[in-house]
């Protein structure tokens, strides 16, 4: 059975490693499909797509879009997209925008809670200053010996009802659905266990997104728990989506599972990928 590895993140959002660094990191772990989803751009996938090539890595060009749907952030990831495409180019522009007013307003909240330079911390940590990200702002204050890992940040800053928490309005659902489409890729949600739905608003999502043409949920990912993995399964055979499965890696030692270390999806379900040519 063959290893796909469909989402991951560069530093040309909020991972650690350069895309290049990525592609030789999923060869060397087994990895034998692989997919770039940086959030809301595809600046890296170039360099992606041409260091897979030199290591005989099949490779999926791929984005991560940021989303607001009833209150709350969720991802949407497309697969197969065409990077070129000017629907999806415009639309991740638009969802980049805003960013640096809500990074300004994080960094002040922090320094109201005694972490000073907050801003200029966290942009030391990002490649790219349009998508500077509450993971950059985490990375600093573990610099500072303020917090000795990513969750312990995320229990105590950056979140909502914490300081440095800042809402921000990102696309809608139909927004991204019609932006991956447009741009000729799939349209996957991303990591379905780990929003805070009850059971009638998960109805409402994937309903939702199955009728704007949204077509797999990630079953098996890294930011899913192994008790979700058959969970999740249940749901893409119940709302007939296929299932896609990606570690979710940002970076060594800070990610919860490494690049190709998931195991297989379950019998139960069809893989994204079961009629690709690859």
């Amino acid at each position: 059975m063959r290893n796909f590895d469909l989402h991951c993140h560069s530093n040309v959002s909020d991972g650690v490693l350069a895309p290049a660094s990525l592609a030789a990191r999923a060869k060397a772990r087994g990895v034998d499909v692989w997919a770039l989803t940086d959030h809301d751009e595809v600046g890296g996938i170039a360099e992606a797509r041409a260091a897979a090539a030199s290591l005989g890595l099949p490779f999926v060009p791929g984005v991560e879009i940021s989303i607001t749907w009833a209150g709350q952030t969720v991802h949407i990831v497309g697969l197969h997209v065409d990077e070129r495409n000017p629907v999806l180019l415009a639309g991740l522009a638009l969802t980049r925008s805003g960013r640096e007013l809500r990074a300004r307003e994080m960094a002040g909240q922090l320094a109201a809670a005694g972490i000073p330079d907050a801003y200029e911390g966290a942009l030391a940590y990002a490649g790219n200053p349009d998508l500077i990200s509450r993971t950059h702002f985490a990375r600093y204050i573990i610099d500072r010996g303020i917090c000795r890992d990513v969750p312990s940040v995320f229990r105590n800053y950056l979140i909502e009802g914490k300081p440095g928490y800042v809402p921000h309005r990102w696309a809608s659902l139909q927004q991204a659905v019609e932006w991956i489409r447009a741009a000729g890729g799939t349209a996957v949600i991303a990591h379905p266990g780990r929003y805070n739905f009850d059971a009638m608003a998960y109805d409402a999502l994937f309903s939702e997104f199955k009728d704007l043409g949204g077509t797999a949920i990630e079953v098996i990912t890294g930011s899913h728990t192994p008790d979700q993995y058959e969970e999740y399964a249940r749901v893409a055979q119940r709302y007939g989506f296929l299932a896609s499965r990606g570690s979710d890696f940002h970076g060594p030692g800070e990610s919860r599972v490494d690049l190709g270390a998931l195991p297989p999806l379950p019998s139960s379900v069809k893989p994204v990928w079961h009629d690709w040519v690859i």
